[in-house]
């Protein structure tokens, strides 16, 4: 279903576009979902550390939802952000509830940022054959901030050579 729009793209593009924007729209709620299940239930000797680590990550998830859920409006259609729909449509592993070791969160998390930036890559491809840029370009800007909050995860778990 599509809302009445004047934007220019065809029908057929911006259905397509609607369609993978609420793949990913589900699988960032499921992240920011992780990300707060994880600030929660973090401990540790690097608590504090973390605890504001993902609080930041979450920001940042919260920011791009919104952009994604944003443009695919704008594109006419419905943004599927309902709980409901966040878990009949995510591809993300079901987070396990068991942990509580603040580098055992910080490889889980960094192993879902891995995932839903591979994702984001793939559809810059795909909207950008399918000429819509502009949503080409957000998924981008999203892949860009992904694969630098990825860094600051695994940053976590490197060894230093010392």
């Amino acid at each position: 279903m599509t809302i009445k729009t004047r934007n220019d793209l065809g029908q057929n593009v911006r259905s397509k576009s609607i369609a993978l924007l609420n793949e990913h729209l589900a699988q960032f709620i499921d992240l920011g979902a992780q990300i707060k299940h994880a600030h929660w239930n973090v401990k540790g000797p690097h608590f504090i550390a973390l605890h504001e680590l993902f609080d930041d990550l979450y920001a940042h998830i919260l920011e791009h939802t919104d952009t994604i859920a944003e443009r695919l409006t704008a594109l006419g259609g419905i943004a599927h952000g309902t709980v409901q729909a966040a878990a009949e449509g995510t591809k993300l592993k079901a987070y396990p509830l068991q942990i509580t070791d603040g580098l055992e969160h910080v490889d889980y998390l960094a192993r879902s940022f891995a995932e839903v930036a591979k994702g984001t890559r793939k559809a810059i491809a795909t909207t950008d054959e399918a000429g819509d840029l502009a949503t080409s370009d957000v998924f981008t800007e999203v892949t860009r901030a992904l694969d630098k909050d990825l860094w600051f995860l695994e940053a976590h778990l490197q060894e230093t050579n010392k």
